[in-house]
């Protein structure tokens, strides 16, 4: 007897049994269905049979739905399971290449056969089927450079190009041709890619909407053949609110504004984001063509609210599609947020559907565009205490990747200006930049010593806006930061000086780590030598194993000359080079010299750098003293806190002849300047030379003649 089931397992029990009776009783229900659908099909199909007899002919009363423009109807006839087979019937869909019915008797390897036999007459029936298969055939011999001599690739681009001479539209929308049209620009001279260029001149728009197609215009227009970029831009004009919003247009349209247009061109494009009169009507007057929407505003300023709302609108729909990786949406952005008013509902309303971005997809495709980039700083500035750490949130692991691009890394430098929190901004960035384990630190602070980028993010808070940190390929860097200064005299409410210091001490662990742990790979480089410099002179805590470390690069003869046949080649010693002589010069004085005092401003505590360097270069002191980094030595004389100075003299004293011949003897440089210049093209070269003779030669190391005088004294 089995056991009585309570509980829970009751409740299953009777669960499962119902949804068996439930089950079982709907598959009756359905075979009811089947049986009744098939007396159903038996009854209409004996009807079919009446009416066709009735009709003799059976064209179905007279009636076409051809001739009342619909489609034409193919009925299928009623099959009589007993009726003998052919040994070649099929149905229509077999006859339309859809389907396929074995004969009786047939194998399916002779069916198959019999199928690809069908499809390739198919093909064969469609237009250009010849040519397209040959063109294929070029391709795939074309398309394997290195194994196709010169001669011969040569021979196969002028056959390709007398087939598709012509004919380039019939073949640019098949996706399987406009490879071999794309091969044939790859080959193609000058001449034959604006030929092509004229040939599909009108089609760009629809070019660029093909999966495959629009691979093509970016062939045409990598070559930056100005004639053939000016056949192609224009064909957008009027067509750009379309194709951004285009799946497959919309990549190529924004790499044409990013990459290729000219300024008049993109601002003519940029226009059409204002409203739809820009892409009707356009500036006929190039002098007054301009895509500032401040400008165009204050010309008309009843445009103001038809133009913010047709903008905002084409902002949105694509951010609300997630396609926001569009240089130009972000022009655009950046065009919107200009010209709202303060504290404004538009303002406050534009905000929110950035902050409302799932993913911060938006956020970080705008920090890698010159006006996303600024947008993100102006957010940053104009935003309270919330929206700043929400931003700084959202760039979360994307900080490493961040510093060394051209335009993110001001998102980085206007974060260590503008949030007041300063342990928030050095526990959200600094692990990212230095790395979050010991293994990967010297290699990241290597990295942003010597990027030309990163440099900045790091080197920001001991130099602050020093023209050798920003020179004038970073001029853009520098009025983001002087606008953003501006605004954030009311929207900050930390002093500049105390932000940066706080942000400086807690950098300056891991800097002062990787100097100690990898000098040679520092020092190596100009860049390298400045950035330890700058943190030498600038950080705060124990910097002695740092000290050692950079003067322990100093050690073994600058006058050896490493074996012709080693490899890798090693360095040159770091006294033969302008950068290590000059950071060494640095770093004994104790500081940098101060323009106003007429002096050098030490830093406190002082580095006693020289009392830890010349132990190292002692032994070689006289090749120092001779060369390059002579100044080196000359700087240890005038040191205030050097303990040896009195040993170095007498060192210095007894090779007083090798100094001398060092200060008198001239370089091949310096002997080539007393060379009169044998032509001259103008009066005024015919002055210069005349002054740059007169001008009197000094000649030999000049650090040494320095030397000398000290010896004297």
């Amino acid at each position: 007897m089995a056991p009585k089931m309570t509980g829970a397992a009751a409740v299953a029990a009777k669960r499962k049994a119902g949804s068996n009776e439930k089950s079982n009783g709907e598959n009756r229900a359905k075979k009811a269905r089947i049986a009744s659908t098939m007396s159903r099909m038996k009854l209409d199909e004996g009807d079919a049979a009446s009416d066709s007899s009735d009709n003799g002919d059976g064209d179905n009363g007279g009636f076409s739905d051809s001739e009342e423009g619909g489609a034409e109807l193919v009925s299928k006839a009623p099959r009589n399971k007993f009726a003998p087979q052919s040994s070649n019937s099929t149905t229509n869909g077999a006859a339309s290449g859809k389907t396929f019915e074995r004969a009786q008797g047939q194998s399916s390897k002779e069916a198959h056969a019999k199928q690809r036999q069908l499809a390739q007459e198919r093909k064969a029936a469609k237009p250009l089927a010849d040519e397209l298969h040959r063109t294929k055939k070029l391709w795939e011999q074309l398309r394997r450079k290195s194994h196709v001599p010169k001669e011969e690739r040569q021979k196969l681009v002028d056959e390709l190009y007398s087939i598709i001479t012509g004919r380039i539209k019939d073949f640019v929308l098949k996706h399987d041709a406009v490879r071999a049209v794309q091969t044939a620009i790859k080959y193609s001279t000058p001449a034959q890619r604006k030929q092509i260029a004229k040939e599909l001149q009108g089609t760009y728009a629809q070019l660029a909407e093909s999966r495959y197609a629009k691979f093509l215009i970016a062939k045409l227009l990598v070559q930056n053949d100005d004639e053939i970029r000016d056949i192609i831009v224009p064909e957008f004009y009027g067509k750009v609110r379309k194709l951004i919003h285009h799946p497959e247009a919309s990549w190529i349209l924004d790499d044409v504004y990013r990459g290729v247009a000219t300024k008049e061109q993109k601002a003519n494009m940029l226009r059409e984001w204002y409203g739809p009169e820009f892409s009707l009507f356009r500036q006929t007057d190039k002098s007054q063509l301009t895509a500032d929407l401040s400008q165009i505003l204050a010309s008309e300023p009843s445009k103001r609210g038809p133009v913010l709302k047709y903008l905002f609108e084409m902002v949105n729909g694509l951010i609300q599609k997630k396609m926001t990786g569009f240089t130009m949406l972000h022009d655009a952005m950046l065009q919107y947020f200009l010209n709202l008013k303060p504290e404004s509902e538009e303002l406050k309303e534009f905000v929110e559907v950035v902050k409302e971005d799932e993913n911060g997809d938006l956020l970080k495709n705008m920090a890698f565009t010159k006006s996303g980039a600024r947008l993100v700083c102006l957010l940053l500035a104009y935003g309270g205490a919330k929206d700043r750490k929400q931003i700084l949130k959202t760039f979360k692991d994307t900080f490493q990747l961040m510093c060394g691009d051209p335009h993110a890394h001001m998102v980085i430098l206007a974060a260590y200006d503008l949030i007041d929190d300063t342990v928030l901004t050095s526990k959200a960035i600094f692990p990212e930049l230095v790395g979050k384990n010991e293994d990967k630190e010297v290699g990241n602070i290597i990295f942003l010593a010597n990027d030309l980028n990163a440099r900045t993010t790091i080197l920001y808070l001991f130099e602050g806006m020093s023209k050798s940190l920003f020179p004038a390929s970073h001029a853009n860097d520098v009025e983001i930061l002087a606008e953003i200064h501006e605004i954030r005299k009311s929207t900050s409410k930390k002093d500049a000086d105390v932000r940066r210091k706080e942000l400086a001490t807690a950098m300056s662990p891991h800097l002062l780590a990787a100097i100690a742990a990898s000098p040679d790979d520092l020092v190596s480089t100009s860049f390298g030598c400045q950035f330890v410099t700058d943190v030498l002179l600038s950080t705060t805590g124990d910097r002695s194993k740092a000290l050692t470390a950079i003067a322990s690069t100093a050690a073994g003869d600058p006058s050896q000359v490493p074996a012709e046949d080693a490899y890798p080649t090693p360095p040159p010693h770091i006294s033969l080079t302008p950068h290590g002589g000059k950071m060494f010069k640095t770093l004994i004085a104790g500081g940098r010299y101060d323009k106003e005092a007429g002096a050098i401003k030490r830093v406190e505590p002082p580095l006693n750098f020289a009392d830890i360097l010349y132990p190292v270069i002692k032994e070689h002191i006289v090749q120092w003293a001779t060369g390059p980094s002579s100044f080196t030595i000359l700087g240890l004389l005038e040191s205030p806190d050097f303990s040896s100075r009195s040993e170095l003299l007498k060192t210095l004293r007894s090779s007083k002849k090798v100094l001398e011949k060092a200060a008198a003897e001239e370089k091949s440089d310096q002997t080539a300047d007393k060379e009169p210049s044998k032509t001259k093209k103008s009066k005024s070269k015919d002055k210069e030379a005349q002054t740059k003779q007169a001008r009197p030669k000094t000649g030999g190391n000049q650090g040494t003649r320095l030397l000398l005088e000290k010896l004297s004294v």
